[in-house]
């Protein structure tokens, strides 16, 4: 499995069912990392239904039309502050294959194009993948009663970073709805 094996694009309202799903696919650790603890299924079925909308921004990893992992970027605060978090889940399998870092790329560009200048990644302190990634994007960690935040500074958005994002959006939904279209035709 190679990153290059799949597309990364925004989840759309559509999605929820397959960001549902992909949520309940998760292991335990996975879950516990990506919740910082234990949390039902009813809980994920709750989240993947409230995530999607205007006051997100999901970027989703999928590979042959399954979601397989995801990165959730929120402000912190008022409609407009300056202040964000992102959240990851990957499923194992999918795990140390650059999808992490892909989506967090991806999730960077949006949180630049959309006025967020600091970008809060928290985690476990037991959580060395994410602290990994968050170094990986010089991110500033704070270590802090058993949990790790991570604080990535972005740079003001530019006309080419308004582009970049516009070309990555049109790229993911023209391979959406060309996978959607082959799905229909393949026979049962």
């Amino acid at each position: 499995m190679q990153m290059s094996d799949g597309v990364i694009r925004k989840l759309w309202i559509l999605d929820a069912p397959k960001y549902r799903d992909h949520l309940l696919r998760l292991d335990p650790v996975s879950r516990h990392n990506r919740f910082g603890g234990a949390v039902s299924d009813s809980y994920l079925r709750h989240h993947a239904d409230v995530s999607i909308g205007p006051a997100s921004v999901i970027h989703g990893f999928f590979a042959d039309g399954i979601l397989r992992g995801a990165a959730e970027l929120r402000r912190i605060g008022a409609r407009f502050a300056k202040e964000g978090e992102v959240a990851f889940s990957v499923e194992s399998p999918y795990q140390s294959h650059g999808i992490g870092s892909a989506l967090l790329e991806r999730t960077l560009l949006a949180a630049r194009n959309r006025g967020v200048r600091y970008l809060n990644m928290c985690c476990l302190a037991d959580n060395r993948r994410m602290q990994q990634l968050a170094r990986k994007f010089a991110a500033d960690l704070t270590f802090e009663f058993g949990s790790v935040t991570g604080e990535v500074v972005t740079p003001v958005p530019t006309p080419m970073s308004m582009i970049r994002e516009i070309v990555a959006d049109s790229h993911g939904m023209a391979v959406a709805v060309f996978d959607a279209q082959s799905r229909m035709l393949k026979p049962a």
